[in-house]
């Protein structure tokens, strides 16, 4: 008998997923208590970058922004990327002064501009060897 097919997270920990429960996806991130520093994800060295205090606590980030820069790749990389191609990628600028790196989905990417709106959706990336499709969170055009 075949193996059940299963959505699988790219990264644990990258962001919180409370649809489930009349919630949202969020990306987490990390602000510093001391100098009020905000880092894009969970700092995982429990260190602040800036003053390196250990005084750190969990935050959900924003789920819009603004496209700060992208591009779109016409060629697929040699090893870590397994989506499809083209693709675009870049980094959005979120209210809380963070930029995250991220895909740009949902879109035609001649439509992309510096300053675009966005607003975070989980998508699939690809499909693992065990035929399961692998989940990770991109931006796409506001609605």
């Amino acid at each position: 008998m075949a193996a059940e097919k299963r959505e699988v997270i790219l990264k644990e920990g990258l962001w919180s997923d409370e649809r489930s429960t009349g919630g949202e996806v969020q990306l987490l991130g990390s602000e510093c208590l001391d100098c009020g520093e905000v880092f894009s994800a969970p700092r995982e060295i429990g260190l602040c970058g800036y003053c390196q205090s250990k005084n750190l606590k969990s935050i959900r980030l924003s789920t819009r922004g603004k496209i700060y820069s992208y591009t779109v790749i016409m060629q697929r990389p040699p090893v870590y990327y397994q989506g499809p191609v083209p693709y675009a990628i870049g980094f959005v600028e979120l209210p809380e002064g963070v930029r995250v790196e991220t895909l740009f989905t949902d879109c035609n990417f001649d439509d992309l501009q510096i300053g675009l709106e966005v607003e975070l959706v989980l998508r699939k990336l690809h499909q693992d060897e065990a035929g399961n499709d692998v989940i990770t969170y991109m931006f796409r055009p506001a609605a």
